[in-house]
């Protein structure tokens, strides 16, 4: 009789939910990760520490209310780094208390230290203190997250050539910085270094970034990066970066040199997966050491499960747990519906960005109709009160069925408010819904009523004219 009938390794968002239903339906459960790590990357280098860290550089700067207060407006003149981790510290600090509760309290077994497979179904536990035992179970899920992809060529010291995970243990708020990727984390530090007062050049190789969004929606952040002196360097790739006494010199392939205190990195991520010994349980992962799985999560050998950056796109801590929940059931035989692919994106840049359902660029590709109704947050009472002059809310209709083929959100509150429209859409609703809604006054949700009535009145005209 194995040990375990289900082991986990690894306690992100992904594992801890995986674990944590296993539990829920009375099967024997462990969870293997370090002391240093519970609750993962996502806990103690990548979501909860960034997000927390925005939120302080919104507060410290007075970013947003300077339309209210003039654009000199700032809380506190000279913002240190440790005015930065304080809050972070306490944030990342209390989560770990709660995830190791919520394990406690389901009687989920964590055992400390790193594991590797022996064979399909046994993982050696290297623990803290260098004694090794083996655990043995019947179901495994592989929830070891990722890391900082790091180009070879590179020297990385971590204070003035860095990767995202290095960033929350800078010195000092740099005067000047290079971020080399304009992705999801390249942007998201870009806009709070920029709001801090840095002088930031972001390096694409691409031509332009975020090409999974919006058009619209991302040439209003541009705008809005741009007027806080942030510097783009599209269709550009890095040659070399050199260490000088005084900073750092970032040199393009063009032949243009950029002079920073600091660079950073985002150049993609690396799965966890190096020190697994996959091949001893019959696996394997491609180059950048993802896992493939099948629509139930589960790997070319069927017991063993993977979930979470792991496996790839889309890579987010929402997923990651819808994931692990996904997973738990189908290994526990209990009945689970496959996960919806109507997910909301997320990326917490300054403004924020969300959006579900397909882009206008997609739907053109795919000759599909559709009609736009906008709402701005300065036409809004709420949008004033705050003091939001650049937010949105796109909605895109199907003129035949009245359904919400996609909502695309930029400003405060964006990751917030993209559930109302992944609500309608994941019910089938229409835009006649959000027509006929009441929202509360003054709210940013009301938005969708200003979106949708111009949506119908663009319809409205169509349907004049075509009969």
């Amino acid at each position: 009789m194995p040990d375990f009938d289900m082991l986990v390794i690894g306690s992100g968002p992904g594992g801890q939910k995986a674990a944590i239903a296993a539990a829920k339906l009375g099967r024997r459960v462990a969870v293997v990760d370090s002391p240093d790590m519970v609750g993962g990357v996502s806990i103690h280098t990548g979501t909860i520490p960034s997000k927390t860290l925005r939120e302080a550089v919104l507060y410290l700067t007075g970013l947003t209310q300077r339309d209210l207060y003039g654009q000199s407006y700032r809380l506190k003149e000279e913002i240190t780094v440790s005015d930065l981790t304080a809050r972070t510290q306490h944030v990342v600090s209390r989560e770990v208390d709660v995830i190791r509760n919520q394990l406690s309290r389901n009687h989920v077994t964590l055992c400390s230290g790193i594991g590797r497979f022996i064979d399909p179904h046994t993982v050696a536990l290297r623990e803290p203190s260098g004694n090794e035992r083996l655990l043995t179970a019947e179901h495994i899920i592989i929830a070891t997250g990722t890391r900082p992809a790091r180009p070879d060529s590179v020297e990385f010291d971590g204070r003035t050539i860095m990767d995202s995970d290095n960033v929350l243990s800078l010195e000092r708020v740099p005067r000047s910085m290079v971020i080399v990727g304009a992705g999801v984390i390249g942007m998201e530090y870009a806009s709070m270094f920029a709001a801090l007062g840095s002088k930031v050049t972001v390096v694409e190789k691409r031509a332009a970034m975020l090409d999974m969004c919006d058009v619209e929606v991302v040439e209003s952040l541009k705008y809005h990066l741009r007027d806080l002196a942030v510097t783009f360097r599209f269709g550009e790739t890095v040659a070399a970066v050199e260490r000088h006494p005084r900073g750092t010199l970032t040199v393009l392939e063009s032949g243009k040199k950029i002079p920073a205190d600091t660079v950073m990195y985002s150049a993609g991520r690396q799965g966890l997966t190096d020190g697994l010994d996959l091949d001893k349980a019959g696996l394997s992962a491609d180059r950048r050491g993802r896992i493939t799985v099948d629509e139930h999560f589960r790997t070319e050998v069927p017991h063993i499960y993977a979930v979470g950056d792991v496996i790839g796109f889309p890579a987010l801590a929402a997923t990651s747990m819808e994931q692990g929940r996904v997973a738990a059931y189908h290994a526990c035989g209990e009945p689970v519906g496959q996960m919806d692919n109507l997910q909301p994106i997320g990326i917490y840049t300054i403004p924020e960005i969300s959006f579900v359902g397909r882009t206008e660029d997609q739907l053109t590709e795919e000759c599909v109709p559709f009609e736009v109704g906008v709402a701005r947050y300065r036409e809004l009472a709420r949008g004033q009160i705050i003091g939001d002059s650049h937010g949105m809310l796109k909605l895109l209709v199907s003129p035949e069925d009245r359904r919400l083929l996609g909502v695309h959100c930029f400003g405060s509150g964006a990751t917030e408010l993209i559930h109302i429209g992944q609500s309608v859409m994941g019910c089938g609703g229409t835009v006649d819904y959000l027509v006929d809604a009441v929202f509360n006054y003054p709210t940013l949700a009301e938005s969708y009523k200003v979106a949708a009535l111009d949506a119908t009145n663009k319809l409205r005209q169509l349907d004049r004219l075509e009969d």
